[in-house]
């Protein structure tokens, strides 16, 4: 009863945290253990009572600040300065940008509406295709849920119970891996298909904007710099790049207004909610997941299948890309951590931080697919493209992210390096 409830919920297009708080509230009711209803409200506010979990409207404050304090706009010119003499140099500028943008942002499908409207018009009027220019724009915003800070790393942490500073070291190499995948594709590309030539900008031009993002670029050196030196928390760099994109916005570039702060607090307030629902859901559904021992009877399951981390790895792969296709990345991540991290960690020693970063990774994919593929369709929407022309010319960049992560997989080392 629980389950089928569960299921036509879930496929009844009701909000993830719906699902899994009534979900649980139908297990205690059949089970007829009617004195956890009592303690249901404390067992959601508990799922919140996390530290970590601040870092979430932080970050996503400090990508709204950005976006309104014009330093969006500064780092692509900075990105422009290196890259942006070659041919087809646009399409390398708007992968530097994403990946400047991944370091601050932290949320892919912030990252892919902001670049979006940045890029794709500035690409479509050098004469590349509409499509490939939004394929390219929603391929560098996969980068934001792996290049630190992540905000699927965040929730991932809390709900492992692992140190949040170090699952963002565990993302830094993965995230170049990808980023370095992506360039390989437009290379690859622009052999076949000629690309715009791209045109250096002047000697006094390049050094005004290298000079004018450098404090931009303050951002994700407190961000990652306080983490890796110990200095601050992910929390604590988090308030720290609030703090500092709000002035560099107001002082620096003078396009922020401390009148500007009540909307952003207002829209960061309401995005953060949702996200925190979640987790506060996801603590009550532990319930059902414990009291049902699934991680036991699927880790009987699959390990009856087979004794090897990789293939294990592989099967946890195939099931999250499909799980991604159907649900969001937040909602899938909250709902298979504690089912699959106990299997992972437990039956095949894989250690936690190696295990986070594959799955995060694996449900970022369905960020860029169909039949939901959130990041898909707000690519689209910004860019005036349909999202099969997308689809179309974004499918090398999918199938690089799948190589990465195979390789991810198969060489722990690649995850594992930077944490000592």
């Amino acid at each position: 009863m629980t389950a089928a409830l569960f299921l036509a919920l879930l496929f009844g297009a009701v909000p993830i945290s719906i699902v899994l708080a009534l979900t649980a509230l139908s297990y205690i009711w059949q089970s007829g253990n009617t004195v956890l209803f009592d303690s249901f409200a404390q067992q959601m506010f508990a799922g919140t009572e996390n530290y970590g979990l601040l870092a979430i409207p932080l970050f996503m404050l400090t990508g709204e600040l950005m976006n309104e304090g014009g330093m969006t706009k500064r780092l692509v010119d900075a990105a422009r300065v290196a890259v942006g003499g070659f041919r087809g140099g646009l399409v390398w500028i708007n992968l530097l940008a994403n990946m400047f943008m991944a370091a601050i942002i932290g949320s892919a499908v912030s990252q892919i509406a902001v670049m979006s409207r940045a890029m794709v018009p500035s690409m479509e009027r050098e004469g590349y295709d509409r499509g490939f220019a939004a394929a390219t724009t929603a391929a560098g915003g996969l980068l934001a849920p792996v290049i630190p800070p992540s905000m699927l790393f965040v929730i991932y942490g809390v709900l492992a119970q692992i140190p949040i500073g170090d699952m963002f070291l565990a993302g830094i190499i993965p995230g170049l891996m990808m980023a370095g995948s992506f360039f390989v594709v437009v290379t690859l590309i622009g052999l076949s298909t000629q690309f715009p030539k791209g045109e250096w900008m002047t000697a006094r031009a390049a050094v005004q904007a290298i000079l004018a993002a450098l404090p931009a670029a303050l951002i994700p050196v407190a961000i990652i710099g306080g983490i890796v030196m110990g200095i601050a928390t992910p929390t604590e760099s988090a308030a720290v790049a609030s703090l500092i994109a709000f002035l560099l916005g107001w002082l620096v570039y003078g396009e922020l207004r401390p009148s500007q702060l009540a909307d952003l607090f207002l829209r960061t307030a309401r995005n953060a909610s949702m996200v925190i629902f979640m987790v506060a859901a996801a603590n009550v559904f532990g319930w059902v997941v414990i009291y049902e021992a699934i991680p036991q009877k699927l880790a009987a399951l699959i390990t009856s299948l087979t004794s090897d981390p990789f293939v294990f790895l592989l099967i946890v792969m195939g099931a999250l890309l499909l799980v991604g296709m159907l649900i969001d990345g937040i909602a899938a991540l909250i709902l298979v951590t504690p089912i699959l991290l106990p299997i992972a960690t437990g039956h095949y020693d894989i250690s936690p931080f190696q295990f986070g970063v594959v799955i995060s990774i694996n449900l970022a994919l369905g960020l860029l697919t169909p039949p939901v593929g959130v990041g898909l369709y707000i690519a689209a929407s910004m860019s005036d493209v349909k999202p099969v022309a997308i689809f179309a010319a974004l499918w090398p960049f999918l199938l690089a992210v799948v190589l990465v992560l195979l390789l991810l997989c198969y060489y722990p080392i690649l995850s594992l390096a930077l944490l000592g």
